[in-house]
């Protein structure tokens, strides 16, 4: 049962990142009152470096109007290249075309801090968000919730939206009132479900003109080096495995030292033919190393808590997917609830209808995040040469497949992204593949579908012969992905 009640249906959301910024945008376009408490004094912080947003997530930002400003702020890119340890070309091909004309959306990239503005600027009311809001508690009763800050404030709604990060506040809070309330449900082996395979050491500089305009990897052994050139910046990470996985609980602090060591250690590797890395270490505006964590829980909610984003699941950044599907993950949340609301607008949803239309959320979000997750980890271990297989996939498999075929393997990820479905989409865009939403896809199996790729010259007989030796051997038990 619902409750009727004069004080509107609240929501109070835990930070203002990518997706906290989102949830406040889909809020205010369904008209659900709401809060946003970020810890931060900045909207925008000169953190971290660079986001991607693919077509499923311009999508959105064309709902939410942003979608002018983000492409203003960066050029469309040309080609893909990746590189050998030598820093020579094994393959190179003009993916972003391919993803422009599936889609109708072009591939954006730019930097962390510009988006973060970009969707900030671009709030109706930014009254919502709350600046120099680190929470320390969350405490439920029978009516809500209330969010109680450091600053001695506190905030009440009907349910909180953990939008905190990998690391979030929320999530603990969530996990302590589950131990209370359902002893047993989150259990010792979920909450060490983000795993460190890899860590990091990321950062950005200015413009280099010998790099081009382009995204690419530079292979190595067990590393690799991800370079993104912008006419007027570079950004760049260098993903290293660590020699034992490892989960939160077992995360190391790195300093200042560490970074410059492992820099160090990087220092002569060419990252293209004529560049080597020391060269954009030596230019950097900023730089870090930290974890990559990867996993996606079991348990997106509990009572009146939701989790969305990265405290929710954890993708490799390798592939750029981790933004997006945070905005596709709030999206879905958004509604949610404003369907319950809309059908109900006398009453408030009850706790009880929360908790299934939470986990309507979580059932149809978690198989395709896993599925990305999957795939983000894929491409990072290709790029690393993690392995004889994935090295034999690097070298013989993936410089052999067309730029369509690529853009097919993205295309099955992007076309299932969520959008507002109470938002009308702007002009119609002349585009290859329709969304899921739009119509539903004619089944094939995955013979006939590899048969067509080869009829059509987009896998070349030498990479099928790969292929297919290399998924006799995965039938044979070996673990390609984390997890497995």
């Amino acid at each position: 049962m619902s409750k009727t009640t004069k004080k509107p249906f609240r929501v109070v959301v835990v930070g203002a990142g990518v997706t906290g910024l989102a949830a406040s945008h889909g809020f205010q376009k369904a008209g659900i009152e709401h809060v946003v408490l970020e810890k931060g004094s900045d909207a925008a912080p000169s953190l971290g470096t660079s986001i991607a947003i693919y077509p499923h997530g311009s999508r959105l930002l064309e709902q939410f109007g942003c979608l002018k400003a983000a492409e203003a702020t960066t050029a469309p890119y040309k080609r893909y290249v990746n590189r050998m340890p030598d820093g020579k070309i094994v393959a190179d091909n003009d993916l972003w075309k391919v993803v422009r004309e599936n889609h109708g959306y072009d591939f954006l990239l730019m930097e962390r801090q510009v988006f973060l503005q970009v969707l900030y600027d671009g709030l109706p009311d930014k009254s919502k968000i709350l600046m120099n809001k680190s929470v320390q508690s969350v405490q439920e009763d029978e009516d809500g919730v209330e969010v109680f800050c450091q600053d001695g404030t506190s905030e009440r709604g009907d349910l909180v939206i953990g939008c905190d990060g990998v690391h979030s506040k929320v999530r603990q809070k969530m996990w302590e009132n589950a131990a209370k309330l359902e002893p047993g449900l989150i259990t010792a082996s979920e909450k060490k479900t983000m795993t460190t395979t890899w860590n990091c050491l990321l950062g950005m500089g200015p413009g280099e003109p010998d790099l081009g305009h382009e995204v690419g990897a530079v292979h190595n052994d067990r590393y690799s080096f991800l370079i993104s050139a912008q006419p007027d910046k570079t950004y760049w990470f260098v993903f290293m495995r660590v020699d034992k996985p490892y989960s939160t609980y077992k995360r190391p602090r790195y300093t200042e030292e560490d970074a410059e060591a492992a820099a160090a250690s990087m220092a002569e590797h060419p990252i293209s033919g004529t560049k080597v890395f020391g060269e954009l270490w030596k230019n950097r505006w900023r730089s870090v190393l930290v974890d990559i964590e990867e996993g996606v829980l079991d348990h997106w909610h509990f009572s009146r808590s939701v989790l969305v984003g990265d405290a929710a699941h954890k993708i490799t950044p390798n592939i750029a997917l981790g933004g997006n599907t945070g905005m596709e993950s709030i999206a879905l949340l958004t509604n949610l609830l404003n369907r319950e609301i809309k059908a109900h607008p006398e009453t408030k949803p009850s706790k009880d209808t929360l908790d299934a239309l939470f986990q309507e959320y979580q059932e149809k979000q978690i198989p395709r995040t896993r599925k990305i997750m999957k795939f983000a980890n894929l491409i990072t271990r290709v790029q690393a040469w993690d392995g004889f297989w994935m090295k034999l996939m690097a070298l013989w498999v993936v410089p052999f497949q067309s730029e369509k075929k690529l853009g097919q393997d993205l295309a099955d990820i992007i076309k299932g992204g969520v959008k507002l479905d109470f938002v009308p989409i702007g002009k119609y865009k002349d585009k290859n593949v329709l969304w899921d939403d739009e119509a539903q896809p004619e089944r094939v199996t995955s013979g006939e579908r590899l048969w067509s790729l080869v009829n059509h010259g987009q896998v070349p007989i030498l990479g099928l012969l790969v292929a297919l030796s290399s998924a006799l051997w995965l039938m044979g038990g070996s673990a390609l992905l984390v997890g497995q």
